[in-house]
């Protein structure tokens, strides 16, 4: 029986709590048999500062995901060439593992750009699209052919602003993944 996996991918600069909340609630929705968090090296549309190493970035993945079976990670875009592309990793996954469909799953932010995207038309076509809403970005009240949406509640909550708020020194440990916070102190990352 084929398995349909849920591709939510990011550069988790750093992983925090909206991240999991979402992966989790999409897991558990019917519409995928598992997600995978992809570690994304650089994402080709964002500027690279600010950006903690792949490794350390790895590293919070693993110390968040210590407590769920419901999500996996996956680090092929790590082994990709550069810049990563979603239609490429979707290519690479289909063939590392032929046994299961991959279904990419984005905010709405992404969809009111996915045009940019490259071979958005294949990947469309080829694999569909999860769409979950992101504060300030309405789905439209037609999706396009092969885009599915999710009803998962809104978290206005950002690896940016994490990124600020640590830099002012204030306490984000319960916006991360347990673990991660002291994981961050410990390394000194974003400061």
């Amino acid at each position: 029986m084929r398995r349909r996996i849920g591709i939510f991918g990011g550069s988790f600069n750093p992983v925090h709590a909206g991240h999991l909340m979402l992966a989790s609630w999409i897991a558990q929705s019917g519409l995928v048999d598992s997600v995978w968090l992809v570690l994304s090296p650089q994402n080709p549309l964002k500027d690279g500062t600010d950006m903690a190493s792949d490794a350390h970035r790895m590293s919070m993945l693993k110390i968040a995901l210590e407590r769920t079976r419901l999500i996996e990670i996956s680090d092929i875009e790590l082994r990709l060439p550069r810049p990563s592309y979603t239609i490429t990793t979707l290519q690479a996954l289909s063939e590392e593992f032929p046994e299961s469909d991959f279904v990419p799953i984005v905010g709405s932010d992404n969809l009111a750009v996915f045009k940019k995207w490259r071979d958005w038309e294949t990947i469309l076509s080829d694999y569909g699209l999860i769409v979950y809403p992101r504060p300030g970005f309405p789905l439209p009240d037609v999706l396009p052919e092969g885009v599915t949406s999710v009803n998962a509640p809104l978290t206005d909550i950002s690896s940016t602003r994490i990124r600020q708020c640590i830099r002012r020194g204030w306490d984000m440990n319960f916006f991360l993944p347990h673990g991660v916070y002291s994981y961050i102190k410990k390394n000194r990352l974003y400061t």
